[in-house]
């Protein structure tokens, strides 16, 4: 103000434009029409002072900073903090720090919100004309935009394209009220995401060799894993995840639980490297491990002691000796159905897997005839891709094994609440 007068609308610009140049130049300028302090201020209570003359700014190994505000009658105009823009080593550094890119290459996607659906079709037609208006406008910048300096409204739209006339096609279809391939819309429930890792059982062929390729990010997580497991497998984890000749099959149980593990933690590590990090985490079977490690609880090495280790028995001990099956049933209705059929043998609940299906195991023959008996009946049930009867009494033979080799093992605090599938609620991890 003491430079060029009531900036009146613009309250508080000028004083952000004059320490910038300030903060590039090196030099505090002083304070204009000064003649004497106020006395209504103790200057000498403290270190501040009124600034009569310009003075250097001098270098202190770290960036200049200073906070801008401007006062009005009605309150505060405007207060902003301020930092010296990095020298031109110190930029390319930092581009050098920048953290590994999620891919390597990924569609376009521009994120729009509103208060209502009405509101969200009229903001998707200003985006696309915008994006008409300015063609050469990079993709990219205008998604930063879109997602660092907007509010995320409760009605949202991702508009999503492979290049901008895939994105136009979208944003037309949101503006429009319709349907399109590439275009997400969603009511935002309020919720907080929750990662839910899955046991054994979810493993394919071929499962996350695309992502080897075009996720850095995952690519270094599956290498650390690789590195982690190195003292306890004979084999390679990338040969596995790729299908390279030679490399051991999915079907054995100490190859397929530590590959899992890895994919579970990898995927996890992209999900939190683009931004989603989990309010919650938990874990089903041997997906509690892979829940303990991305919460915190277990350190990576840890974790793949617990997973190698516990496979490796498994398959020395149990592997051949049982089979399980998913019904799609009611535990209740299981836990009768178990007590009032003939074959049953020792086939018992191994897990709930949801409010209509529950998992069964036990030794092969029991299971074959329990199914057959109840498929002629009208349950319908899915086998597991596993060999043994897991969460049943036939674990509990390797209990004692398992713990003497998992004794080093030390669980912390975990970061974020992890969830029990056992009791359903928050688990104290240091108990692990």
């Amino acid at each position: 103000k003491s430079n060029i007068g009531h900036t009146q609308a613009a309250a508080g610009v000028g004083g952000v434009i004059k320490m910038v140049m300030a903060l590039r130049e090196g030099l505090v300028p002083k304070t204009l029409h000064v003649d004497e302090p106020t006395p209504h201020v103790d200057w000498s209570a403290g270190a501040v002072e009124l600034v009569t003359e310009s003075v250097d700014w001098p270098e202190t190994g770290r960036p200049r900073r200073a906070a801008v505000s401007s006062f009005g009658i009605s309150g505060t105009n405007a207060h902003v903090i301020l930092e010296q823009a990095p020298q031109q080593g110190q930029q390319e550094q930092q581009e050098q720090d920048l953290p590994t890119p999620v891919l390597t290459s990924a569609p376009l996607v521009w994120p729009v919100s509103a208060r209502g659906d009405e509101a969200l079709r009229a903001q998707a037609g200003r985006l696309l004309d915008y994006g008409t208006g300015h063609p050469d406008a990079d993709p990219a910048a205008v998604t930063r935009a879109l997602v660092t300096t907007r509010a995320a409204l409760s009605h949202r739209g991702v508009a999503i394209g492979a290049d901008r006339a895939g994105l136009d096609e979208s944003l037309r279809a949101l503006a429009a009220g319709e349907e399109a391939p590439h275009l997400v819309r969603a009511v935002a429930s309020g919720g907080r995401a929750v990662f839910v890792f899955p046991g054994q059982g979810a493993q394919w062929e071929g499962m996350a060799r695309e992502l080897l390729d075009a996720s850095p990010v995952f690519r270094t997580t599956i290498e650390a894993c690789e590195a982690a497991f190195a003292p306890y497998v004979d084999w390679s984890l990338t040969d596995v995840l790729r299908g390279a000749d030679g490399a051991p099959p999915l079907e054995r149980v100490d190859v397929v639980q530590p590959a899992l593990f890895a994919v579970m933690a990898a995927l996890a590590d992209v999900w939190q490297a683009a931004g989603i990090r989990p309010a919650a985490v938990v874990g089903q079977s041997q997906g509690e491990i892979a829940a303990a490690y991305v919460c915190g609880a277990l350190t990576l090495d840890d974790a793949a002691r617990v997973v190698a280790l516990r496979s490796l028995i498994t398959r020395d001990r149990l592997a051949g000796t049982g089979a399980m099956a998913s019904v799609m049933l009611p535990a209740d209705t299981v836990e009768r159905l178990l007590a009032e059929t003939e074959e049953a043998g020792d086939v018992s609940i191994a897990s709930v897997s949801s409010p209509t299906a529950t998992v069964v195991g036990g030794s092969p023959e029991a299971l074959d005839a329990l199914l057959t008996a109840w498929e002629a009946g009208g349950v319908k049930s899915r086998r597991v891709a596993v060999d043994y009867a897991s969460h049943t009494a036939h674990v509990e033979t390797i209990e004692r094994e398992l713990l003497t080799a998992l004794a080093p093992v030390t669980p912390r605090p975990s970061r974020v609440p992890f969830y029990s599938t056992v009791t359903g609620r928050p688990y104290d991890t240091t108990g692990l």
